[in-house]
C-alpha cells in the first residue's frame, strides 16, 4: 500500500513539475511575440533608429541560437535543476534590465544577455519532459507542450497590445518586459521546491571556444544587415560580412579539431554527410527567416502605416495564432498519412495567405484590422501545418545516437534563420518605406516572403526526393 501512495504521489509531481516547466516555455515564447507589438512604442520612445530596431528583436535571437547547445550541454554537467534555476533567474534580471534601458543601444545589450539566459532555460524543458515522462503518457506531455508553445503567440500578440495601451503605473513599452519579473520569482520558486535533482553526467565537455567562434562569425555576418541603412551601406559593411564568412569556414574547421582532440564539438560533424539532414535544415533555415520577420514587418505595417493602435493590432494576430493551434493538432495525424507532403501543402497555404494580403494592400490604402486578420488566418494555418511537423521531419534520417545533437543543430538553424529574415526582410522595409511608404515597404516584403517560403518547400521536395532513394 505504501508503495502504490508513493508511485501516485510521484506520479501527481511529475504533472506539477511540467507545469513548471512549460511555464518558463510559454514566458520565453510570450516574450518573442509581445516585443514585436511593442517596437514601435519602443522605437518613438527610446528614439531608437531602423537598425536599433531590427537589433532589438536579432541580437536576442543570435545569442540564444549560439548558445543553447552550450546551455543543454550545462544541464548535463551540472544537472537540468541548476541550469534551469540559472536560466530563468537570469531571464528573469535581464527582463528588468531591458524595462529599465535608458537607449536603444542598453536595450539592445540587455536582450543580447537575456538571449544568453534564455538559451540555458529553454533546452532544460525538453530534458525534463524526457526524463520524467518515458512511459505511456509522453505523447500526452509532448502534447501539452505544443499546445502550449502556439498559445504563446496569441497571448505575446494579446499582452504585447494591452500592456501599452494600458500603460500599467506609466510603465508603458516597459511593462512587456517587466512582467516577466513576477513570472519568473513564481516558477524559480516552485522548480526549487518540486522540481527534481538530476544526476549529472560524466564526460561531458564544452566547446566554449566553438560557441565564441560561431557567434563571432554570426554577429559579423547579419550585424552589417542590421545597421547597413543607417550608415548608407557603406563599403567597409561588405568586408564585414566577408570576415563572418570566414570565420564561420573557421568554425567547421575548429570544429573537426576538437573532434580530433577527443572534445564534444557543437556541431556531430558525422551529420555533415547526411544530405536529406542538410537539406532539411536549408528548409528549416528559409521557412523560420520568413516567420519572425513577418510579424515584425507586419505590426510595422499596421502600426505605422496605417496607424492602427498597438492594441487594436495585437488582436488583429489572434486568429491568426488560434488558426495555427488548430493547424498544428491537424498536422501531426496528417503529417503520419500523407509525410513531407503536408509541409509543401501547408507553404502553398502560407503564399495563398500572403497573396491575399498582398492583394487587400494593394487595393485599398486602409484596410481594416478585420480584414488584415481574416487574409492572415491563412498564412498562420498554413505556418501550422509546417511548423509542427517540420523538426520530426529533418530529423527523420538521424541515428538515434546522434539525435540529441542534430536537435541543438536544427534548433539553432531555426533561430539564425529567424535572426537573418529580420536583419536582411527589416533592412529592406526600412529602405523602401524611407523611400516611398510604409505600404509599399509592405509589398516588396511580402513578395519577399514568398520566395522565402518556394525555397523552403523546393528543399522539402529535395529532401523527400533523397529519403525517398536511401
Amino acid at each position: 500500500m505504501h508503495q502504490i501512495v508513493t508511485q501516485q504521489r510521484d506520479s501527481t509531481r511529475r504533472w506539477w513539475v511540467l507545469a513548471i516547466v512549460v511555464a518558463a516555455q510559454f514566458m520565453f515564447g510570450v516574450d518573442a511575440f509581445v516585443v514585436n507589438v511593442a517596437i514601435p512604442t519602443i522605437a518613438v520612445e527610446l528614439k531608437a533608429s531602423p537598425a536599433q530596431i531590427e537589433s532589438i528583436i536579432a541580437i536576442y535571437l543570435i545569442a540564444y541560437a549560439t548558445l543553447v547547445v552550450t546551455g543543454g550541454r550545462l544541464g548535463d554537467i551540472h544537472g537540468t535543476k541548476t541550469i534551469f534555476l540559472a536560466g530563468v533567474l537570469g531571464f528573469t534580471a535581464t527582463s528588468l534590465w531591458c524595462g529599465l534601458a535608458q537607449s536603444g543601444l542598453e536595450l539592445i545589450v540587455a536582450r543580447l544577455a537575456q538571449g544568453a539566459t534564455a538559451a540555458l532555460m529553454v533546452p532544460q524543458v525538453l530534458a525534463t519532459l524526457h526524463l520524467l515522462f518515458a512511459d505511456g503518457q509522453r505523447s500526452r506531455a509532448f502534447a501539452i507542450y505544443g499546445i502550449v508553445l502556439g498559445l504563446a503567440g496569441a497571448a505575446g500578440f494579446l499582452l504585447g497590445g494591452l500592456l501599452v495601451t494600458i500603460d500599467l503605473a506609466g510603465t508603458g513599452w516597459r511593462s512587456v518586459f517587466f512582467v516577466n519579473v513576477p513570472c519568473g520569482l513564481v516558477i524559480a520558486a516552485a522548480a526549487w521546491r518540486i522540481m527534481p535533482s538530476v544526476p549529472r553526467r560524466s564526460g561531458t565537455k564544452l566547446d566554449i571556444k566553438g560557441s565564441i567562434v560561431l557567434f563571432a562569425g554570426l554577429l559579423c555576418l547579419i550585424g552589417p544587415l542590421l545597421f547597413g541603412h543607417d550608415v548608407g551601406w557603406a563599403p567597409w559593411l561588405w568586408a564585414v560580412m566577408a570576415t563572418g564568412g570566414a570565420i564561420l569556414a573557421a568554425f567547421l574547421k575548429l570544429e573537426r579539431k576538437v573532434a580530433r582532440a577527443g572534445g564534444m564539438p557543437l556541431v556531430d560533424l558525422a551529420l555533415l554527410s547526411d544530405a536529406a539532414f542538410l537539406r532539411g535544415l536549408g528548409a528549416a533555415f528559409f521557412f523560420f527567416a520568413a516567420n519572425l520577420s513577418f510579424y515584425l514587418v507586419m505590426t510595422l505595417y499596421m502600426q505605422r502605416g496605417l496607424e492602427i493602435p498597438p492594441l487594436t493590432a495585437g488582436l488583429a494576430f489572434i486568429p491568426l495564432a488560434l488558426a495555427f493551434v488548430v493547424a498544428s493538432r491537424h498536422s501531426g495525424v496528417r503529417a503520419r498519412h500523407r509525410g513531407t507532403k503536408v509541409l509543401i501543402e501547408g507553404c502553398v497555404l502560407q503564399i495563398a495567405g500572403l497573396a491575399a494580403l498582398a492583394l487587400v494592400a494593394f487595393h485599398l490604402a486602409a484596410p481594416t484590422p478585420m480584414t488584415l486578420a481574416l487574409a492572415m488566418v491563412v498564412f498562420g494555418y498554413g505556418q501550422g501545418l509546417v511548423m509542427a511537423p517540420l523538426s520530426g521531419a529533418v530529423l527523420s534520417s538521424v541515428k538515434p545516437a546522434a539525435a540529441g545533437s542534430a536537435s541543438g543543430i536544427y534548433g539553432t538553424t531555426a533561430q539564425i534563420g529567424n535572426a537573418a529574415g529580420v536583419a536582411a526582410i527589416g533592412a529592406v522595409f526600412f529602405a523602401v518605406e524611407a523611400v516611398q511608404s510604409a505600404r509599399a515597404g509592405f509589398l516588396v516584403s511580402l513578395a519577399l516572403f514568398v520566395a522565402l517560403i518556394m525555397i523552403c518547400a523546393a528543399f522539402l521536395a529535395w529532401m523527400r526526393r533523397v529519403s525517398a532513394s536511401s
